[in-house]
């Protein structure tokens, strides 16, 4: 990890907190600024400490969720059986939603941190899930709500997570995405997206954060970073969330397609 100014510490706190809840990759984001800016390259343990915050931010805004979902939790362990409420059936199909990411993430860690932070290969995944994006939301029904989500689904929906390990795919996208192809309504496509961000982001910023912490000379820029994406995050999360009750996601669509085509541009300029 590279020590940063604290300036751009808190620009890709609020790059990493606002890409990753609204559907337009944080990891693109957080790996073309400092390709397009000439900035020190921070680093892919520097990247996953800024999800922190964005753990932060969706923990805090679903607060009341959380509560109910560990209670939920609790009372399956102890009582050793299965789901007998809403909370508790949430609570099982997170983890079963989890677990495709847990396994690619540890398969596909290395090509994660190297050949998939290719600024080409980032533009050309941010038009290509903007265009598939926009279809889906358009076309695809809205008959289901959260309370109706099945194993099948939740399998579905954690597969399409572990796409969003090449930058540009964006996690938030692919699932949300692949809600709405599963005929979810828009609200409850990006909640359960949201939801499914925390276990498998804690579990990350265990494995590196660590690592961070001992390979910068100072902590400040991690802190400052961190609570740029948390603030940030948490207001990504309302806007997106009061944002669809009345629109889709073509917004994000199309501004997926414009900055991937800028990068593409750009790419071929410095040849």
């Amino acid at each position: 990890m590279t020590d940063i100014p604290l300036w751009q510490a808190a620009v890709l706190g609020i790059l990493q907190g606002l890409a990753e809840f609204l559907p337009i990759s944080s990891s693109a984001h957080l790996s073309l600024a400092p390709w397009a800016f000439h900035w020190p390259e921070p680093g892919l343990a520097f990247d996953v400490a800024l999800h922190v915050g964005t753990l932060l931010a969706v923990l805090w805004y679903f607060r009341t969720e959380w509560i109910a979902l560990a209670s939920a939790a609790l009372r399956m362990l102890t009582g050793g059986r299965g789901p007998r409420d809403v909370h508790e059936r949430r609570a099982l199909l997170l983890v079963v939603g989890t677990i495709p990411g847990g396994i690619g993430g540890y398969l596909l860690e290395k090509q994660a941190e190297t050949v998939f932070r290719s600024p080409a290969l980032t533009a050309t995944m941010l038009i290509i899930m903007g265009i598939v994006l926009w279809a889906v939301d358009r076309w695809a029904s809205s008959v289901k709500r959260l309370d109706q989500l099945t194993v099948r689904d939740a399998i579905i929906v954690g597969v399409a997570q572990v796409a969003a390990l090449v930058p540009g795919v964006s996690r938030s996208g692919s699932t949300i995405t692949a809600g709405r192809a599963l005929g979810f309504d828009r609200e409850s496509a990006a909640v359960f997206s949201f939801l499914l961000l925390m276990p498998i982001t804690a579990a990350a910023a265990v494995l590196k954060v660590p690592h961070a912490i001992r390979e910068a000379s100072s902590l400040t820029p991690l802190i400052v970073g961190v609570a740029c994406a948390a603030v940030s995050g948490w207001f990504a999360i309302a806007f997106l969330l009061r944002l669809v009750r009345t629109r889709g996601y073509g917004i994000f669509a199309v501004y997926r397609v414009v900055l991937g085509a800028a990068v593409l541009a750009l790419v071929f300029a410095r040849g």
